[in-house]
C-alpha cells in the first residue's frame, strides 16, 4: 500500500499543473517514392478539416499552429496515388517532421479522388499484413509499450501463460519468426531470449524510436526470408533535426533516456539507454529469482546529397538473472515456500548479451533505388547450475557458453516502369557459432553427462525477385516472387534449387470498399545454430551427418475486406500451412515445433529432419481507426495445429489454442484525458504430462531437480482456458517546450488465476533433503505443486519529453 501511494504521487502533482495552451507545427517532404525528386505544389490537408498547406516547389511544407494532439494527413498530387498518415502527434516540446512517399498512379493523368485509408496493404501482400503505429503502441493497455505483446491483439497471433514475448502466429513455434529495423535483419528483440527460439519476458525496442510496424502473419515478399510464420519490419523514424531534445521515462520495471536532435546541417541522430530495477522489486516480493536488463539503441542518418542517404543502427542489450537464494527467509506459507524451493533447484544463472549493428545506404536513381546493407549480430548466452545451488566442482549440473556471429551484406533494387514493379537482390551472411556444454540429464530413461565443445563457420546465401502490376484501371493487383536460400553448411543445403520458394499474390476489387485476396507461397528457413552446431561425443557434427536441411512451409491463404468507411475495416481470411523436414530430437522423440515457449536452450542435440506438421484456421477482424475520439478492434481466430509424433501419427502441437479473442477499444476525452481496455481470452493449450516414476528415480532426480515429460502421451493434456481484462488511463500535459504523459496501467484487473501445469517436486525433510519413498528404495516420494499464472499487475509510469 505504501509503495501504491508513493507511485500516485506524481499524479498528483501533475493534477495540480496549471497548464496553459501551446501549439505545435508538422514539416516535411513530399517526394517521388522511386528517385526521391520532389513533388512540388502537392495539397497536405488535415482529415475532416478545412485546414491544410500546399508543397513549395522542393517538395517542402509547413502545418504550424497546431494544437497537441494527434491528427490524420492526406497528401494529394496530380498523377499521384493519394497518401494517407494516420495518427501523427503533434506535440508542444519538439517539431514533427515526416516524409510522404508518393507513387505514381500510371492510370490516372488527374489528381485522384481522395479514398485513401490507413489501412496500409501493398501489391505484394495484399492480405495477411498488419500496420501499427508507435500512437497504437503507446496506448495499448497492459502492452507497458511493448510492442511484442502489443501485436499479439491481431488475429492469428496466440501467445503462452508464462509472461512472455513469444509470437505464435497461426499454430507456428516461436522460432518461426524474423525482425528487421529500418531493413536490416536484427537477430533478437527480447530481453533473456531463448536461444533456438525468438521469445524472452520483456522487449528491447524503445518505442521512441518507432514510427511504425508492418506485421506479416504470411504472403511474405521475396525479399524477407528465413521466416516460416512471421516477419515484423519496423520503420524507425529521424531524429529531431532542428534542436536537441529528449525523453525520460518512468515506469514500474525499468527508467530509461533518449536523446536526439542534428548532428551539422545534412545529419541527426537518436539514442536511448534504459535499465531495469526488477530485481529491487522482486527482492521486495520474495521471488526467487532476480533478473536485471540493459540495452542501448541508436540510429544516425546523414543526407549525402539529393540521391543518397546514410543510415546506421544499433541495438544491444546486457542481462543478468540471479537466484534469490534467501527468499524463504521470514516466510510461513507451506505453498508459497515450496514453490521458491522448486524454481530454486531447476532455475540456473543465466548471463546474456547481444548486438546489432548495421549500415543501409540507399541511392536513388532515374526511375528505380538500391540498398546496399551491412551488419553485425553477436548474442553470447551463459548458464550455470550446481546441485542444491552449492558451487563445488562434483556438484555441477549445467555450463553452458555458446556464441552466434551473424556478418551480413545484402543488395536489392526496385525499380518502377510504367504500370510494372520489379524488385531484385541478394544477400549473403557469414556465421560463426561455437558452444561449449557440460550438462548432466536425463535421456531415454538414463542419467547421462552431455560435454562436448564446438565450433562452426559456414556461409548462407539467398538470391530473390519479384514483379508486380496492375491492370483493369487498377482494380486488378498480380504479383508474382521467387526466392532461393542455400548455404556451404552441407551438400544436403548447398544446391539453390532444392529451396527454390516461388509465391504468388492476387487482389481484386469488387467495388472501392470491397476486395478479394489471395495468395500462395513456399518457405523454407535455416535450422537453428544449435541444431546445426551440434557434436556427439565423438566431436562429430551429428546432425551434419543426419542429414539436416533447410525447413519448409507451403502457404496458401484466401481472404476478403471490406472498408465500411474511411476509418473502419472488416476483413475474413482462411489459410492452411503444411510443414516439412522440421527437425525431429532423436532422444526424445518429438518435433522442435513443439519447443521455443520456454526459457533456455532449444534445439541442442541429436536430430533428424524428419518431422512433419500442419496449421489451418479462420481469422476475423473488425478495426475501427481513431475517428470521432473512439477506436477499437477485435479479432477471433479459430486455428488447429497439428504435428506428428514418433508413431507417425499426428497429434496437436503445443500451440494448437483452438479459439483467440481479443476485444481492444479505447476513448478519447477532453483535456488530453484517454481511457482503453483490452479483454482477451485465450483456449487451451497442450502440455505433456510428467513421468513420474522416471522422475522420482533417485539418479534422474538428482540431476534434473524437475519432472521430466512422458512424451509417449505428448500434449495429451490441455490447460483450461485463460482470460484476462486489461484497462489503461492516460493523461497529458503540453507545456511550453515540455510534454508530459502520465499513465495507470492494470493488467489482468479482476485478478484470474490460469490453471497450468503443476509442478512434480519431491517431498523434503527439515534440512531440505529429499525424504526416500518407503515402498521403492531406488525412488524419492514426489508431490505436485499448484501452478498458478496471473495476478492483479498496476503499473505507473511517466513520460517527459522536453
Amino acid at each position: 500500500m505504501k509503495l501504491n501511494k508513493f507511485l500516485l504521487l506524481p499524479l498528483f502533482i501533475l493534477s495540480a499543473l496549471n497548464a496553459w495552451g501551446q501549439s505545435g507545427h508538422i514539416k516535411g517532404r513530399v517526394f517521388n517514392s522511386i528517385n526521391n525528386e520532389a513533388v512540388p505544389f502537392a495539397n497536405i490537408a488535415i482529415a475532416n478539416t478545412n485546414k491544410g498547406t500546399t508543397a513549395d516547389i522542393n517538395g517542402n511544407f509547413l502545418l504550424d499552429n497546431l494544437a497537441p494532439g494527434s491528427y490524420n494527413l492526406i497528401c494529394s498530387s496530380v498523377g499521384f496515388e493519394t497518401y494517407f498518415l494516420y495518427e501523427v502527434t503533434v506535440s508542444s516540446s519538439k517539431p514533427i517532421r515526416i516524409n510522404i512517399p508518393l507513387q505514381k498512379n500510371i492510370q490516372q493523368l488527374e489528381e485522384v479522388k481522395i479514398k485513401a485509408t490507413p489501412f496500409n496493404k501493398t501489391q505484394e501482400s495484399p492480405l495477411s499484413m498488419r500496420s501499427i503505429n508507435s500512437t497504437e503502441i503507446y496506448r495499448s493497455p497492459g502492452g507497458n509499450r511493448d510492442i511484442s505483446k502489443v501485436i499479439q491483439i491481431l488475429p492469428g497471433v496466440a501467445s503462452t501463460l508464462a509472461f512472455r514475448n513469444d509470437i505464435i502466429v497461426r499454430g507456428g513455434s516461436p522460432n518461426e519468426n524474423r525482425f528487421y529495423l529500418d531493413g536490416i535483419e536484427v537477430s533478437n528483440i527480447n530481453h533473456f531470449a531463448t536461444q533456438g527460439a525468438s521469445g524472452g519476458p520483456v522487449g528491447m525496442i524503445n518505442l521512441n524510436f518507432i514510427q511504425n510496424l508492418d506485421f506479416y502473419a504470411g504472403a511474405f515478399p521475396s525479399n524477407k526470408g528465413n521466416a516460416l510464420s512471421s516477419v515484423l519490419d519496423f520503420k524507425q523514424r529521424n531524429g529531431n533535426d532542428e534542436r536537441l531534445s529528449g525523453n525520460l521515462t518512468v515506469g514500474s520495471s525499468d527508467f530509461g533516456m533518449s536523446l536526439e536532435g542534428p548532428i551539422g546541417e545534412k545529419s541527426s541522430f537518436i539514442f536511448s539507454v534504459r535499465r531495469s530495477y526488477l530485481q529491487l522489486l522482486f527482492k521486495a516480493l520474495k521471488l526467487p529469482f532476480l533478473p536485471t536488463y540493459n540495452d542501448m539503441q541508436f540510429k544516425h542518418n546523414i543526407k549525402l546529397n539529393a540521391k543518397n542517404t546514410l543510415t546506421l543502427i544499433g541495438l544491444g542489450a546486457i542481462d543478468d538473472l540471479k537466484l534469490n537464494t534467501s527468499v524463504n527467509k521470514g516466510l510461513t506459507d507451506t505453498k508459497e515456500i515450496d514453490r521458491n524451493t522448486y524454481i530454486l533447484g531447476n532455475l540456473p544463472v543465466n548471463s546474456q548479451w547481444n548486438y546489432t549493428l548495421g549500415a543501409k545506404w540507399l541511392h536513388y536513381s532515374k526511375n528505380s533505388y538500391q540498398s546496399f546493407i551491412v551488419s553485425r549480430n553477436h548474442l553470447n548466452n551463459e548458464a550455470i547450475k550446481y546441485k542444491d545451488n552449492i558451487e563445488q566442482a562434483n556438484l555441477l549440473l549445467l555450463n553452458y557458453k555458446s556464441q552466434e556471429i551473424e556478418n551480413k551484406f545484402k543488395f536489392e533494387s526496385t525499380k518502377r516502369k510504367g504500370a510494372w514493379k520489379w524488385n531484385l537482390g541478394v544477400s549473403s551472411d557469414f556465421v560463426k557459432y561455437t558452444n561449449s556444454t557440460f550438462r548432466k540429464k536425463e535421456q531415454n530413461g538414463e542419467a547421462v553427462t552431455i560435454n562436448f565443445n564446438s565450433e562452426l563457420t559456414f556461409g548462407k546465401y539467398a538470391l530473390f525477385t519479384q514483379v508486380s502490376r496492375k491492370f483493369i484501371d487498377d482494380r486488378l493487383s498480380l504479383s508474382l516472387g521467387v526466392r532461393s536460400d542455400f548455404s556451404d553448411y552441407s551438400k544436403e543445403m548447398v544446391n539453390p534449387l532444392d529451396q527454390l520458394s516461388p509465391r504468388f499474390s492476387a487482389s481484386y476489387s469488387l467495388s472501392p470498399k470491397f476486395n478479394v485476396n489471395f495468395n500462395t507461397g513456399r518457405y523454407f528457413q535455416l535450422p537453428a545454430y544449435t541444431v546445426m552446431g551440434y557434436r556427439d561425443g565423438n566431436n562429430t557434427l551429428i546432425n551434419k551427418k543426419n542429414k539436416i536441411t533447410f525447413i519448409q512451409s507451403k502457404h496458401w491463404v484466401a481472404g476478403i475486406d471490406y472498408n465500411p468507411t474511411q476509418y473502419s475495416k472488416i476483413s475474413i481470411e482462411g489459410f492452411y500451412k503444411k510443414y516439412k523436414n522440421y527437425p525431429f530430437l532423436l532422444a526424445d522423440s518429438i518435433s522442435l515445433a513443439n519447443l521455443g515457449g520456454d526459457y533456455g536452450v532449444i534445439g541442442n542435440e541429436a536430430a533428424k529432419s524428419i518431422s512433419k506438421g500442419k496449421s489451418y484456421g479462420l481469422e476475423i477482424l473488425m478495426q475501427q481507426k481513431l475517428s470521432h475520439r473512439i477506436y477499437g478492434i477485435l479479432s477471433y481466430t479459430w486455428v488447429r495445429s497439428k504435428f506428428k509424433d514418433k508413431h507417425g501419427l499426428y497429434v496437436p502441437s503445443s500451440w494448437d489454442n483452438k479459439h483467440i479473442l481479443n476485444i481492444t477499444a479505447g476513448k478519447k476525452f477532453n483535456n488530453n484525458w484517454e481511457f482503453g481496455m483490452k479483454f482477451r481470452l485465450l483456449g487451451p493449450a497442450p502440455y505433456t504430462p510428467y513421468d513420474v516414476e522416471l522422475s522420482a528415480r533417485k539418479e534422474i532426480w538428482d540431476i534434473a531437480q524437475s519432472g521430466q515429460f512422458d512424451w509417449d502421451r505428448l500434449n495429451k493434456k490441455r490447460n483450461p482456458t485463460s482470460h484476462s481484462l486489461d484497462i489503461r488511463l492516460d493523461k497529458k500535459w503540453f507545456l511550453k517546450n515540455w510534454a508530459i504523459n502520465a499513465y495507470l496501467d492494470i493488467q489482468n484487473i479482476y485478478n484470474f488465476q490460469a490453471k497450468t501445469e503443476p509442478y512434480l517436486s519431491v517431498e523434503r525433510d527439515a534440512s531440505g533433503n529429499p525424504i526416500e519413498d518407503p515402498n521403492n528404495p531406488l525412488a524419492y516420494k514426489t508431490y505436485q505443486i499448484e501452478n498458478k499464472s496471473g495476478s492483479i499487475l498496476p503499473s505507473i509510469g511517466l513520460m517527459i519529453e522536453f
